[in-house]
């Protein structure tokens, strides 16, 4: 079905079209050697000048600790912002199962061809073939840096390390540090960060936070940043900038992201000139703690791993409110097992997710109001011992004890699924370069790697390759080819962009209205995850896109900020962070609207296949979808994607 483009609220169109747009830094040829071929193509900075050279990374999780600290290792002089109290407590902390790599330890069949072909084919086609592959050959190298590092991934008795299953694989190529990967993989980062804070090469800001980019003569020279302690704004320039700020899922208000994160950095930057691409690609995690009360600000996910032991189940009565062990073994469904039967509970997440919603909506759904499956280890405890399920995912069996109350070596978990991850982002080149020459886009924030859906432990892949392997020779590559001219503090380009983030605030704090910032973003929340969530209908997602300019303008008018911007005011940073989301939650239903298929994480209802599974339309929709920011409607870029390895097909996981 070809997209259509009605007319919207007061006779405007919900978009126009531009010109397609192309990929002109990535190369040819075999696509084995192409990495190898770009890098050696690169221009190279000579150690010596380097040091003459100001980078400014804005982020500290996987991707922007490992740009930071080999930037700076590298001889560049780098300023590097978080909004946390630490870098160590950049949202990366969280992540739980584990880290892929095609070591092949467990001479299973794996490879680099392989890793690239599941990750193409779970991705639902709507990736780069020549992104997708560079990923899975530094995958190797990652491990081997980590390992350096002290990251203690989990051992086998020979000494080897660990390996692990996740969704959409039938190998084990998952390395793993018990359920505190991410954690792990931090530290290791973190202590490299650390090592250039204290040789002088990195200055760190903590508590401080990027509000706009500025732009000199076309190029991203520097960003405009608040003290989130002292409310001071101020401005700082650079030859390039690095966004490495992460995804956008608390514009669902309830997701598995920390209450902090936000989009602002990404929306600045889009609204400054930079394509964002294919925001309606956000990944529902099967495996969360359900929500359990109607003032709940975040949800918790439980890690992907466990569906290596636990079997996910419902009752085959409807309405049955048993306790899980009375219901006998001949009256519990494993669903996943049965529609899929090849993988099984280690479906991706995009289908395990639809298919623990369909179970839900066909009342057949388990705990308060329905709204859960179970996530069983009866059956792993009495293979392995309770002692070896204990070793292997403690942690995480006691974290769901703390917040549930519930024993899960004696019961069986509950779960649902929630928003956890966006494969959307700012559009970037082969170079990872965005359409603002010298504005870089790395890990969660940018959009090229994953497709329509993300594997599981693909995404600290994916951060700490950009950080670590791609970003530092790419931008080396434009600083050696860019003749950068001296820019100063007084530049009317700098003035100016301070000048508007003053106003923004000033503004934020004059409403005073009678509304909460947290009150307009549940409501907006709730809102997309109802039109815009598991499942998209053309008429939901124009009830939403009717909705969220009225509740903008609301905000605009309601919103109420107490205290001052000279000061420590959450508040403050709140309303300006909910501001961009209800800017950005439209594009977000637009790119929904727009594309009239279903592949991976976007499900629209009027595009499946008659087993209810996602039904693309490779015709009109094989591209990335690049929208340029005008003020009105955005402008939809076209990137046409191209299949020569993996070719399209209709995925079967059965």
């Amino acid at each position: 079905m070809p997209e259509t483009n009605s007319l919207g609220s007061g006779g405007s169109a919900y978009w126009t079209v531009g010109d397609d747009i192309a990929d002109t830094a990535a190369p040819d040829g075999p696509i084995e050697t192409r990495w190898d071929r770009r890098k050696f193509s690169a221009k190279l900075v000579n150690p010596a000048n380097r040091r003459k050279h100001t980078v400014i990374v804005v982020g500290t999780g996987l991707a922007g600790g490992a740009a930071g600290a080999t930037l700076a290792e590298q001889g560049y002089n780098v300023i590097q912002f978080c909004f946390q109290d630490s870098p160590r407590r950049a949202h990366s902390i969280a992540a739980q199962g584990g880290i892929n790599a095609a070591k092949n330890y467990r001479n299973d069949g794996d490879s680099v061809y392989r890793l690239f072909y599941d990750t193409v084919k779970g991705g639902d086609f709507r990736a780069r073939e020549s992104n997708v592959y560079r990923l899975a050959q530094i995958s190797t190298q990652i491990i081997d840096q980590c390992v350096a590092q002290g990251v203690p991934f989990a051992r086998e008795y020979s000494g080897l390390l660990d390996t692990r299953s996740f969704g959409g694989v039938q190998v084990q190529r998952t390395f793993y540090a018990r359920g505190q990967t991410g954690q792990q993989l931090l530290i290791g980062a973190y202590q490299a960060l650390s090592r250039q804070i204290d040789a002088g090469n990195v200055e760190i800001h903590p508590r401080t936070e990027m509000l706009d980019l500025i732009v000199i003569d076309g190029r991203a020279r520097g960003i405009v940043a608040r003290d989130l302690v002292t409310g001071k704004i101020t401005p700082y320039l650079a030859d390039a900038v690095v966004l490495a700020t992460g995804g956008y899922g608390n514009v669902f208000f309830l997701s598995t992201n920390a209450k902090g994160s936000n989009t602002t950095a990404t929306w600045r930057a889009h609204r400054r000139g930079a394509h964002f691409a294919n925001p309606c690609y956000t990944q529902i995690h099967p495996t969360c703690i359900p929500r359990s009360g109607e003032y709940q600000g975040k949800l918790t996910l439980m890690s992907e791993s466990l569906r290596n032991d636990g079997r996910i189940w419902v009752p085959k009565k409807k309405g049955d409110t048993r306790s899980p062990d009375q219901i006998p073994e001949a009256e519990r469904d494993y669903y996943l097992e049965r529609i899929y039967p090849a993988f099984g509970n280690l479906v991706p997440r995009d289908i395990a997710s639809r298919a623990a919603k369909y179970q839900c909506d066909d009342g057949r759904g388990v705990g308060p109001g329905g709204l859960g499956v179970y996530l069983d280890f009866a059956d792993a405890i009495k293979r392995m011992g309770e002692d070896k399920v204990r070793e292997k995912y403690g942690n995480l069996f006691e974290m769901y004890d703390r917040i549930t109350g519930e024993d899960p070596y004696k019961v069986p978990m509950r779960i649902y699924p929630a928003v956890h991850y966006t494969m959307g982002g700012l559009w970037v080149d082969y170079d990872l370069q965005s359409s603002i020459p010298g504005m870089f886009v790395i890990g969660e924030a940018n959009f090229s790697d994953h497709g329509a859906n993300r594997l599981g432990a693909s995404a600290l892949m994916q951060g700490l390759a950009d950080g670590y392997f791609v970003l530092p020779p790419m931008l080396g590559n434009y600083i050696a080819s860019t003749k950068l001219g001296s820019v100063s503090l007084d530049d009317p380009a700098v003035t100016s962009v301070v000048g508007e983030v003053t106003g923004r605030l000033g503004r934020l704090l004059e409403i005073n209205g009678d509304r909460t910032p947290d009150s307009f973003h549940r409501e907006l929340g709730e809102l997309i995850w109802d039109e815009c969530g598991m499942g998209r209908t053309d008429a939901g997602l124009r009830k939403a896109l009717a909705r969220i300019p009225e509740l903008r303008e609301e905000f605009w008018r309601r919103v109420k900020v107490p205290g001052d911007s000279g000061e420590l005011n959450q508040s403050l940073e709140k309303a300006n962070r909910i501001a961009d989301f209800l800017e950005f939650g439209e594009l977000l239903c637009i790119d929904a609207l727009h594309r009239a298929e279903s592949c991976g994480g976007h499900f629209r209802e009027e595009s499946q296949t008659p087993d209810g599974e996602a039904l693309r339309d490779d015709e009109h929709f094989a591209y990335a979808a690049a929208w340029e920011y005008t003020g009105g409607a955005p402008v939809l870029h076209r990137e046409p994607l191209q299949f020569d390895y993996v070719h399209l097909a209709q995925r079967n996981y059965s």
